[in-house]
């Protein structure tokens, strides 16, 4: 039998396609009246999901906030300055790490059953994994309502403590970032602030 050695080559993302998820991409700061349909709201995490994860443990958790009440009671929790923000997006996702992610080790890891026992008996090994594995995922959660054709407006101002009091009471989720989604409203950007440039960033060896 022969077996195909020859290179794969990946296809790259066009100039425009480059400028929604990274070099034209902004934080919204208001938004639209424009509703956003729970078609798009699933479109998001049927991309987000694809995040890489140490063994597959994707952490990660997304409450969606429509508005009206639920809305409502998540903007007394943020910060005076995000209040706003929140208040005029017409949806908000809530993200939240699981503690007790390694229950769906053996659906997700299957050739490792083992860890779920193993990550359950080392809590404060497994809370850094959580939180870090989430991370990474909340990165590709906010591409994702980009290429969806939305925008994003991720806060870490907010209450987490109530917030978590407040729409996870069980305590085996806790909040990480709070990002409003929509259309962008009237003056929703800010002006860009600078990047760092090449020779403050990167080394080589």
């Amino acid at each position: 039998m022969t077996i195909d050695t020859a290179p794969i080559t990946l296809p790259r993302l066009d100039e425009d396609a480059l400028a929604t998820l990274f070099t034209e991409a902004r934080t919204a700061n208001s938004f639209a009246d424009t509703p956003v349909t729970d078609e798009e709201l699933e479109r998001i995490w049927s991309l987000a999901k694809w995040a890489p994860t140490a063994a597959n443990t994707q952490p990660l958790r997304v409450l969606f906030v429509r508005p009206g009440e639920g809305r409502d009671r998540l903007v007394e929790r943020m910060s005076e300055g995000n209040q706003a923000k929140t208040a005029s997006a017409p949806a908000v996702a809530v993200l939240a790490v699981d503690s007790e992610f390694y229950e769906h080790i053996p659906h997700v890891f299957p050739i490792r059953p083992e860890m779920k026992d193993q990550l359950a008996a080392n809590p404060s090994g497994t809370e850094a994994m959580a939180r870090f594995n989430a991370t990474l995922q909340i990165g590709y959660f906010i591409l994702a309502v980009r290429a969806a054709g939305l925008a994003a407006g991720p806060m870490a101002g907010f209450d987490a403590e109530a917030v978590d009091k407040e729409f996870f009471p069980g305590g085996r989720l806790h909040s990480l970032l709070v990002v409003n989604i929509g259309h962008p409203g009237e003056q929703a950007w800010f002006n860009r602030l600078p990047r760092l440039e090449h020779e403050d960033v990167i080394s080589w060896a």
